[in-house]
């Protein structure tokens, strides 16, 4: 996505690809992997005030609405850009959140998948026991080293804070309503309706580290592992190395939250800090 949309800055500003002088490139708030899927993502650009008025052109209107009506015409129906605007003094996307909230769903034994969620939902032949999946899930809530559920990342740290973190099933709706329903009484279906969903908020992720603890916790959930060799992992985040991720199609980032405009500078500072336990 972010490759895009830097594709399509370069187009709408008229800027060469291999221009030196005027690198258009996005900070991005959160990571979306491969098949990953992003429902809200926040990004900034330094670009100079000559270069912006390019996408003005013969339109009279502000130089933000001129540049997302040109973005909008060239980027691809996947990406929508719902607005631009300039930053305020101190804002960077990626040190300045506060907060980011990712949703994971999946499909067990026992739910019956929308077929317009395909693509967005990982499938597993299981039963999956949430309440031992709550359990393992209520372990990682706090200030903790990840590095069990961590791409390596040398000279980086994998401690990160975990605000909220739990399974839930959604509350099923027939994709098929009883047939003597008039359509006054039918409900349209949930998309998530029976889907097993992890959602979790922390102040910042470690590569991989999301996709990660939702394949351990369907480990557990599934009776292939304990919720001790879970624990083990938050308690020892060396031993037996990273747990690898899981696909990434059931991966959403959902939202990212940031602090007032006078706080912006105060928290891209505190986070760039060396986190220690």
């Amino acid at each position: 996505m972010q490759g895009t949309i830097e594709d399509a800055l370069h187009k709408v500003l008229r800027v060469p690809a291999d221009d030196a002088a005027e690198p258009l490139r996005l900070t991005v708030a959160g990571r979306t992997d491969t098949g990953v899927h992003a429902s809200h993502q926040v990004a900034h650009l330094d670009v100079s005030d000559e270069v912006l008025n390019r996408c003005v052109g013969h339109m009279t209107i502000p130089i933000t609405q001129a540049l997302t009506r040109r973005l909008k015409a060239v980027l691809p129906p996947d990406i929508v850009i719902h607005g631009i605007a300039v930053a305020p003094v101190g804002f960077d996307a990626r040190f300045s959140a506060l907060e980011r909230t990712y949703v994971y769903r999946v499909a067990d034994r026992s739910s019956e998948i929308d077929p317009r969620l395909r693509g967005c939902v990982l499938t597993v032949d299981e039963a999956l026991d949430l309440e031992l999946m709550n359990r393992a899930a209520a372990l990682t809530i706090g200030l903790h080293d990840f590095g069990s559920f961590a791409t390596p990342n040398p000279g980086g740290t994998t401690i990160r804070e975990v605000k909220t973190a739990y399974w839930r099933r959604a509350p099923i709706t027939p994709l098929v309503p009883d047939e003597m329903a008039s359509h006054e009484a039918y409900r349209t279906p949930s998309l998530e309706s029976g889907l097993v969903v992890f959602t979790i908020v922390a102040d910042a992720f470690a590569r991989n580290m999301v996709r990660s603890l939702v394949g351990s916790c369907i480990k557990v959930g599934s009776g292939r592992k304990s919720l001790e060799w879970f624990a083990g992992k938050m308690a020892d985040p060396v031993r037996e190395g990273s747990s690898g991720p899981i696909a990434p199609q059931g991966l959403t980032l959902e939202h990212i939250a940031y602090p007032a405009d006078d706080q912006l500078a105060a928290r891209a500072e505190a986070i760039r800090a060396v986190r220690t336990l």
